[in-house]
Order: structure tokens, then C-alpha cells, then sequence
């Protein structure tokens, strides 16, 4: 345990119910890796990478964990495997629940087993909507642009827009 560094994770769902997987996964942050100090607006998005019948929720969350970047992987792959997910390959594909370390801190991991930043955050407007509502002004340690700069720059034409259809989870 040492001392408390800001994570950016973002959650994401496109199996019915959707925002219950993300709210399920939002507690079990909170009990297993920190105590999360924001989180983004939930939004809804295309699917990104495959096609789906069904559109994702996603959203951010600010998190203040005294876990180490690998503690928290661990944890979030169990998370994952408590709300049903399951990997087949390493494909894209529909899930109940995905959850991703886009920053720890300002730190840069290289490693086989984990990148951080998210070697894919600038080029997802999914991603990049939420994060700049939570962390607008958090600079990038790798690209050194500010996450609001990340989204005016991406090329991501994909549709994003702010979920606000309650019945239909």
C-alpha cells in the first residue's frame, strides 16, 4: 500500500441491462479498488471496432486507490468475471461490462501485460467525451495534450450523445 494516486477507469456495456452492469461494476470499484471522487455523465455510443446490434453505455470514473496499477488490473479482471464477461479472444465483441485504466496518475507502464495510458484513449470519442467532462484539463504523459485537446483532435467520427433514455436499460 503507499500513497493515493488519481485513476481514470472507464467503464462500458452493451448486453441488456446495460446500465445496471455499469452501475454493479461502479460498487464494486468503489468496495475493491478506491473511493471514487467523480464520474462522468453515462453516455451512449455506436459500436467501435465491430458491429452490434445493440449501443454502449459508458462511462468514467475518477478514483482514488492505493492499489498499484497490476492490484487494480487484477481487481477489474475479476470485476469483469463477477459481472459475466467473459473473453473468448482478443477480439471485439458485445459484453456485459469493460473496464479500463486510461490513466494512473501521470505514470507511463509499459509492460506485455499492461499499457497505461490506454494506448487507444485519443482515438475514441467514447472515451474521450466522458473523460473531458471529469478531467477536461488532465494532460496526456505520453502525447502531452489536455484530454479537451484529445477530443477536438480525434479523427473518431463514431456518434456519441448523453444517455438519457431511462426505459430503455
Amino acid at each position: 500500500m503507499g500513497n493515493k494516486k488519481e485513476v481514470y477507469l472507464l467503464t462500458g456495456s452493451n448486453i441488456k441491462p446495460r446500465k445496471s452492469f455499469l452501475r454493479d461494476a461502479r460498487l464494486e470499484i468503489g468496495n475493491r479498488i478506491g473511493d471514487i471522487i467523480d464520474q462522468s455523465s453515462v453516455y451512449e455510443s455506436t459500436a467501435w471496432g465491430f458491429e452490434s446490434n445493440t449501443d454502449f453505455l459508458n462511462q468514467v470514473l475518477m478514483v482514488r486507490s492505493t492499489l498499484s496499477a497490476y492490484e487494480i488490473l487484477s481487481e477489474i479482471l475479476q470485476i469483469e468475471k463477477n459481472l459475466g464477461r467473459i473473453r473468448v479472444d482478443r477480439n471485439y465483441s458485445s459484453r456485459t461490462i469493460d473496464i479500463d485504466i486510461l490513466y494512473f496518475g501521470s505514470e507511463i507502464i509499459k509492460s506485455n501485460d499492461l499499457i497505461i495510458p490506454h494506448p487507444r484513449l485519443h482515438e475514441r470519442k467514447f472515451t474521450l467525451m466522458p473523460l473531458a467532462e471529469v478531467a477536461g484539463n488532465f494532460t496526456h504523459p505520453v502525447l502531452h495534450l489536455t484530454n479537451k485537446e484529445l477530443l477536438e483532435q480525434t479523427g473518431d467520427i463514431g456518434e456519441v450523445w448523453i444517455f438519457k433514455n431511462e426505459n430503455g436499460i
